[in-house]
């Protein structure tokens, strides 16, 4: 096969040729043609996606040099019709040329050599070789490269043989082990020659702008993340739009936002630890409660806790009366959790007791000494539980049992 189409012409969105080889890779099936428009994944840039004859293609690998179109189903040999999804691929144009110009400008202007870049289906990113970054620095970066795209410089491509690079001032000349053969070159006229098989527009302009998002620190290096053209526009469409909803929740400016959310997650905290507050004194007074009457066997289902609830008041039945069994429930009666508890004083054994407790409740449970619990479906059978515990203590006769509802 011939150079890909999308070498020459990075602009051209339909292809009719010929499907002269299928199989399958990996279970999916694939295609290869005899000449194609779609970029394959690699050298930092996600594969296009689109159609072969009317098909999905939903990936694309190169093996053994021979590019292969993966798809959504088989396809035969024969005459067939390329078309690629445009605003994937223009996307990725706008980023794969930002992404240049922010190496050349990064290295030009501020001493900052690239060792490494991604570009993202929703942000890209670029390691630089500078331990940390700060938001001057990078506003400094930010605005050196909206100045290149303002020049609108003119991007290119051309091939030249290996012993050329240094003539011809090749920015990077990272190959392929055992590569033979000429280079493609992309050039941003007047600015950076560099080596490179992806797709790029045709003029420093079309990228429109790009913005610095922020970094993080990667191997002794920055990361710099980022995005580049319409994802520019799109994103700020979308902070807008998220902030019109704060501002109507929050009623404020948006100037205002970030301060009043602050305020409510102070107030929210405040009210968080009076609440656990009132529920510790809650659960002490329930546990006083319910060894008040003095039987070995307790129990109580409060609808509106959770398993959380009754931790912290078996806990406190634990340290209060180490003698007593205890079986809490919280939720609806239809679905909700229970917890058995046995002190080290009591005779039950909590491995057999527990399961028969869970099958009783409608449920299913786990645990060890001295706590077994779970969820359960059928908590309007509380009463049976609490009657077969008391059965299973040994010399413990009929009793009224503090079962509250």
């Amino acid at each position: 096969m011939d150079r890909p189409a999308y070498e020459s012409d990075a602009y051209l969105t339909a292809l009719d040729t010929e499907v002269v080889e299928v199989g399958t890779s990996d279970g999916v099936p694939y295609a290869a043609t005899a000449a194609t428009i779609f970029y394959p994944e690699g050298g930092g840039q996600p594969a296009d996606i689109g159609t072969l004859a009317g098909v999905e293609v939903v990936d694309v690998r190169t093996r053994d040099g021979t590019i292969l179109h993966l798809l959504s189903a088989p396809v035969e040999t024969g005459p067939a019709r390329l078309e690629i999804h445009w605003p994937r691929r223009y996307d990725h144009m706008q980023q794969h040329t930002a992404q240049h110009l922010i190496t050349t400008v990064a290295q030009r202007d501020f001493g900052w050599p690239t060792t490494a870049f991604h570009l993202g289906p929703v942000v890209c990113d670029i390691e630089l070789d500078v331990a940390t970054l700060d938001r001057v620095q990078l506003e400094a970066l930010e605005d050196a490269v909206a100045e290149e795209i303002r020049v609108g410089r003119r991007v290119t491509s051309r091939y030249a043989r290996q012993d050329q690079m240094e003539e011809l001032g090749v920015r990077s000349r990272l190959l392929p082990d055992g590569f033979e053969g000429e280079l493609r070159l992309v050039e941003i006229e007047g600015l950076d020659l560099n080596t490179c098989g992806g797709t790029h527009v045709s003029n420093t302009s079309e990228i429109g702008t790009v913005a610095i998002l922020g970094t993080e620190s990667m191997r002794g290096g920055t990361r710099v993340f980022w995005i580049a053209g319409d994802r520019v526009r799109r994103r700020l469409a979308g902070h807008e739009a998220r902030n019109l909803r704060l501002r109507t929740l929050l009623d404020s400016a948006d100037d205002d936002l970030a301060r009043v959310v602050e305020l409510r997650l102070a107030r929210e905290k405040e009210l968080a630890g009076e609440n656990r507050r009132l529920v510790t004194e809650l659960a002490s007074a329930v546990a006083e409660q319910l060894l008040a009457g003095g039987h070995p066997v307790v129990a109580g289902h409060w609808e509106r806790y959770d398993m959380a609830f009754l931790q912290q008041l078996a806990r406190l039945l634990l340290d209060k009366a180490p003698d007593r069994i205890a079986l809490l429930a919280a939720g609806s009666v239809g679905d909700g959790v229970f917890l058995l508890v046995a002190g080290e004083e009591t005779s039950l054994d909590l491995g057999s007791a527990g399961p028969e407790v869970a099958s009783i409740l409608g449920g299913r449970g786990g645990g060890r000494t001295p706590f077994y619990q779970g969820k359960a479906t059928a908590l309007d059978r509380l009463g049976e539980a609490v009657e077969l515990l008391r059965r299973g203590l040994k010399g413990v006769t009929s009793e009224t049992l503090n079962v509250k509802r």
